[in-house]
């Protein structure tokens, strides 16, 4: 099943509706998507409204805004008390693991996800490296995954200013530069708190043919050479 459809799954994942082999799946890919992990906390507490519904009077004093049918409720209801006496505990302990993926690095794209084509992906860990750059302000993640082919590199990126085309630069220990992707930034920039429209910090992906023991760091510049952050591997 594609990557997109385990995005859809976090929902019917945290109701409980999903069945034993879907849900085993889904897990697999939540231990690498930090978008689901947000996703899936977000859905906790929509699984808790619904499952005080589940019992006579135990949701008095909620307002509920729209009411569904009242056989998709029962529905609902009846698919979520039995998804918790199911899997109650392993889900508390996914929430849990997934709280500590976003907290300690949120970069995870989809080049360093496992998928159909990564025959040749050896299995390696992510490794996530965070830098800010007190000149700039700048502030960077780099998630960092090993492939057959060299490492898949996640950039998240945030405080920068536009309009600016700039690039990721992975540096070996020997010193050699390799680009790992370029982008442009809009006159509102990435990841400006209070400047609408521009709030979000960016996040892009790339690949570097250098393994992970042989980067020494990561730099972020402007096309033009100027210096934006440094995050150390």
């Amino acid at each position: 099943m594609s990557t997109n459809q385990r995005h859809r799954d976090v929902g019917a994942y945290a109701l409980g509706v999903l069945d034993p082999a879907d849900s085993f799946r889904f897990e697999e890919h939540l231990a690498d998507c930090a978008t689901c992990a947000v996703r899936l906390s977000e859905f906790a507490a929509l699984e808790s409204t619904l499952a005080a519904y589940a019992h006579p009077g135990a949701g008095a004093g909620f307002v509920q805004p729209e009411r569904p049918t009242p056989g998709l409720l029962d529905r609902l209801l009846d698919r979520v008390e039995a998804g918790r006496r199911q899997r109650g505990r392993r889900r508390m302990r996914l929430v849990a693991a997934a709280a500590a993926l976003i907290i300690a690095g949120p970069v995870a794209t989809l080049a360093l996800q496992p998928g159909a084509a990564d025959g040749d992906d050896d299995g390696g860990r992510v490794q996530r490296y965070a830098a800010t750059d007190p000149a700039s302000g700048v502030s960077a993640s780099v998630a960092l995954r090993d492939r057959g082919w060299g490492s898949g590199v996640g950039l998240e990126l945030a405080r920068v200013k536009g309009p600016l085309t700039c690039e990721l630069i992975a540096v070996g220990k020997d010193g050699e530069e390799q680009t790992v992707t370029t982008w442009a930034v809009p006159e509102g920039g990435y990841g400006m708190p209070g400047v609408e429209g521009h709030e979000e910090p960016l996040r892009t992906e790339g690949g570097a043919a250098l393994r992970g023991t042989e980067i020494d760091r990561f730099e972020v510049r402007t096309v033009d050479g100027r210096h934006l952050v440094t995050v150390e591997a």
